[in-house]
């Protein structure tokens, strides 16, 4: 009976610790996974979890579209970006909206920002210019 609870307790301790979940960034102390740059951009910072429940994270999202041309990106559960009109939260990647605009410079000089919505992404595009991208469009942009 003890040896079956405590491999009850080991195999929810191991599928919660799996569960993907991502992290809170230590902006001005984590370093980037891809340039070790320190994160303090909280407009451009990045994150994905793997299926094992391993997160990295990234000072800007381009860091983390470079970082996916070594890695299967089968392996990932989820992909984060900041919201960049609410800095220091997180939206899923691949719902995100992308502008590029040499008018927002970003950590790495890729001028990439993410967008909760679309509309706010085309507000701010109408205001500093540049180009709109969905998840796929970026992707494909970075040669993924």
């Amino acid at each position: 009976m003890k040896k079956n609870i405590i491999t009850l307790l080991t195999l929810t301790y191991l599928i919660w610790g799996c569960s993907g979940t991502p992290k809170v960034l230590e902006y001005g102390t984590e370093g980037c996974h891809y340039c070790k740059m320190t994160i303090v951009d909280k407009q451009h910072a990045a994150q994905y979890v793997t299926k094992k429940g391993r997160t990295y994270s990234f000072d800007a999202a381009e860091c983390m579209l470079n970082q996916l041309k070594e890695i299967n990106e089968e392996t990932v559960n989820l992909f984060l970006v900041n919201d960049y009109n609410d800095p220091g939260s997180m939206l899923d990647a691949s719902k995100a909206t992308y502008l590029i605009s040499k008018n927002i410079p970003s950590p790495m000089g890729e001028y990439l920002s993410a967008f909760g919505t679309i509309g706010a992404a085309r507000e701010i595009q109408t205001e500093q210019g540049g180009e709109l991208f969905t998840w796929t469009e970026i992707k494909n942009r970075f040669d993924l």
